[in-house]
Formats: C-alpha cells, structure tokens, sequence
C-alpha cells in the first residue's frame, strides 16, 4: 500500500502541475496581451487628440492665415506642447521651441516619415537630436506642410500612458481561486485514477499468474510421467537387464535435471516480476560477463560447441545485477547452441555513452520465421515445441532475457540478419 500511496501522490502532483502550468501561463499570454493592447489604446487616444489639433493648425496653414496668432490665441491639449511645421521635402520652417538654425532636415523622422507616407504618424519615447528631451510625437501632412506636435516626456505624460493594473489584481485573484479548485480536483481525480490503474494491473497480474501456473503444470506433466514410467518399472520386480536398469536410471536423471531447470527459471522470473527491489545492484563489468561466456563455451562437447565472436572495443560498466546480466548472455547463447544450427555467435558493442550501452547479439543459423519473432519472448513459447523438448529447453529462456533488459532500464528486439541467422539487439541503462 505505501508504493501504491507513493505512486498516486506522485500522479496527483503530475496532475495538479500540469493544469497549474497551463492555468498560469494562460492569464500570463492573457495580461501580457491586456497591458499591450491597453497601453496602445492610450497611445492612440493621445494621438488622437494631438491630431485634432494638428489638423486644426493645417488648416490655417493651408488657408494661408498667420499661424502663429493661432498657436498663441487657441487653447493647446497639453502643456509645454512642442510645435513644428515641416515642409514635405522634410526643412523645419517654424518650432515654437527650437532655433531653426540648429534643426536639420525631418524628413526621416519615423513620424514625419509615417504621415508622408499614410497622413498622419505618431512615435512614443524618441529623444529629439535637438535638446536630448523624450518625446511623444504626432504628425499629420497637408498638401504643402507636415504639422507635428510633440509632449516631453514627464511623469504626468508617463501616468497618462500607463496601463490600468487594477486588472491584474482581477485576474491573479480568479487565477488563485482556480488553482485551489483545480488542486482539490485533481486530487479526487488523481485517486479515482489511481484506483482503476492499480484494478487493472491486479487483473492483469492475476492473468499472468494464471498463465504461468498453467503453463507451468502443463511442463512438469511430460517429465513427471517420465520419471513415474521410469520408477514404476524399476519397482515392478520385472527382470531387467543392467543395460536396461542403467538406461530407465538416465532417464529418470534427465527428466529431473529438466524439472530442476524449470523451477530454477520459474523462480527467477517471479523474482523479477514480484520482488525486483529486492534484487540487489553493484557495479558489474560487461566484458567480464562476455569473458566467463567464452570460458564456459570452451569446455563445452565440440559438437556443441560455437565459435565467439566478440566485438567490444570499450570496457563497458553499468550499475547492475551481475546475475541477471550473466542470464542474458549464458541464455542467449545457449538459445544458439541448441536452435540456431550455425556455427558462430557475434556479440557487438553498437554504442557506449554516459546512459546506456547498446549491444548486438546474433549467430549464423537459419534463423526464425517472421510470423514467430514478435513471440519469441514470451514464456513458453517455442517455435518447435517438439525440437524444444528434446533439447532440454524450459521455454523460459527468452522470456528471462526480457525480465533482465527490463530490470535494467532497458529494450529488446529481436529480427533475422539479412545472411541468415537470428539478430537480437538490447540496451542496458547505466
């Protein structure tokens, strides 16, 4: 129960994170675009009202009257209003603040160049070359002459333009409220989740548990009755030959080292599958491992017997269980002797880094039939069920290659070489 409160904690967390994130940079896009879009409405209100006056002043221009008694007589929309009246060719003919003298051509002044181009322009914050102020600029052309208006920068003019956060109090406010509903939701549902999940890795369980107990029944019958045959005729008190007696005795050992075999893989795997925490880790040297294989391939029967091949140009060490990783070579190789009809067996090292290391194991036998490959790991499973028997083989052998890769972070796959001859290539997580 604690591994199971562990893991529905940490969904929960998942959970709750991920709508948190997402609730959260939601209202952060939402009050980046609000501040934008708030802080050009108030530039164009500005613009607005400096444009009414420029159009104003335009038109006396335009009419030919004294601008200048317009400038002094009519009431301005701000104070300290700067004004300027530019030829369209960009020379400064009046500045109600400037000397002429010091002002040199506007005709590519980003307002100046904006209303030639579309009739009117405005720019926010540019420092005039003139006196160093910042300014906020609005310009509108006439048929003859651009006027332009300009407010120094103060901290009047900065209130003006800056955006209403009262919002933002608003929307962190519904933000808050939404993360502790969300927090209380995603609890309840990260349970309820939860729950199902642990159901249906139960049942799930249970299948397989039911699988293998079948499984397993159905191997112990054929070396159970062996033995059984064996011994009740031993005990019958029929006259035997010592050729024969020796002959029921073999058999009799042969059945059992089968049936040793079987419960020493069966228990392995349920080891793995139910009991992985407690299998315990150290440092084990790959090449050490694939050392002992060819050591023990030596002193094998030679009609047993496959030339190695090993290919492992770096010294490969992972944080491992150095019997599970002896499994999968000592099973691997004795899939090859016993299935591949081949002569040689090639172990490769396809990449080494800091996380992983990737090895290929394959022989030059006939290989498998593409319909059997995606089933070669199951338990059990034998391609020649028959061929399997008489080999000796307790069809765990595969399936207790996969537990191993897997406890070990790591994948297996398994396909036929193009010259012929079974490829399986895995990784071990470091």
């Amino acid at each position: 129960m604690g591994m199971a409160s562990e893991t529905n904690i940490s969904f929960h967390k998942r959970l709750f994170l991920l709508l948190l994130a997402f609730s959260w940079a939601l209202v952060l896009c939402f009050i980046g675009f609000q501040y934008l879009r708030e802080k050009e409405y108030k530039s164009d209100f500005l613009n607005a009202q400096l444009q009414q006056y420029n159009r104003h002043l335009l038109a006396t221009v335009e009419d030919g009257e004294p601008y200048e008694d317009y400038i002094a007589t009519h009431d301005k929309p701000f104070e300290e209003l700067r004004i300027s009246i530019i030829t369209r060719t960009g020379a400064v003919v009046y500045d109600n603040t400037i000397s002429l003298d010091s002002l040199d051509n506007h005709r590519n002044r980003p307002e100046v160049a904006e209303a030639l181009l579309k009739g009117s322009g405005y720019h926010i914050g540019r420092r005039s070359a003139s006196d160093g102020r910042a300014y906020f600029y609005s310009a509108t052309r006439g048929k003859r002459v651009v006027v332009r208006t300009a407010i120094p920068y103060s901290n009047t003019l900065r209130d003006l333009l800056k955006a209403d956060w009262s919002f933002l109090i608003v929307m962190i406010s519904i933000t808050l409220i939404m993360s502790v509903v969300a927090y209380f939701t995603t609890r309840r549902l990260g349970k309820d989740i939860e729950r199902v999940n642990r159901y249906e890795a139960e049942q799930e369980r249970m299948r397989f548990k039911r699988q293998l107990t079948n499984n397993i029944n159905h191997e112990l019958k054929t070396p159970v009755a062996s033995i059984q045959v064996c011994l009740e005729t031993l005990l019958s008190g029929i006259s035997l030959s010592d050729e024969k007696r020796q002959e029921l005795i073999g058999r009799c050992y042969t059945h059992n080292e089968r049936l040793r075999r079987l419960l020493n893989d069966v228990s392995l795997i349920t080891r793995m599958e139910d009991g992985s925490a407690l299998i315990g880790k150290e440092r084990v040297v790959i090449n050490d491992i694939i050392d002992e294989v060819a050591k023990e391939l030596e002193i094998l029967p030679e009609e047993e017997r496959l030339m190695l091949h090993v290919d492992f140009p770096d010294e490969v060490i992972v944080d491992g269980n150095p019997s599970l990783i002896g499994s999968i070579f000592r099973n691997l190789t004795e899939n090859a002797i016993a299935y591949s009809e081949g002569k040689h067996i090639y172990i490769s090292l396809l990449e080494n880094n800091e996380q992983l290391c990737r090895i290929r194991f394959e022989d030059d036998g006939k290989g498998v039939e593409q319909k059997h490959l995606p089933h070669l790991f199951e338990r059990f499973y034998r391609v020649d069920k028959g061929r399997s028997r008489q080999k000796g083989g307790t069809g765990l052998g595969l399936a207790i290659v996969k537990h191993a890769v897997q406890f070990h972070g790591g994948t297996i796959t398994a396909s036929n070489r193009p010259n012929g001859g079974l490829r399986l290539e895995f990784t071990l997580h470091k």
